[in-house]
């Protein structure tokens, strides 16, 4: 049974963003390793800002001193 656990800071995804990456990281392991959809399981974790770091920074700090926002990080 495989698991798939997936993690970014807390509001990087819609409800239905997040319903797209459960079918498809479920696809990828059906396609690519031939698991039965109803034996994967996908867990999403979103996580506080002030708990992610990136750049041995807050993600939010480190963000504000390379100049990138959060769009630019992958979100939306």
């Amino acid at each position: 049974m495989p698991y798939i656990n997936v993690k970014f800071t807390k509001g990087s995804a819609t409800r239905e963003q997040k319903a797209r990456i459960i079918e498809g990281m479920t696809n990828v392991l059906r396609d690519v390793i031939d698991k039965a959809p109803e034996a994967t399981f996908v867990v999403i974790d979103e996580v506080a800002h002030e708990d992610w770091g990136t750049g041995g920074l807050p993600v939010l700090e480190y963000w504000k001193k390379t100049g990138k926002t959060a769009s630019a990080s992958g979100k939306g």
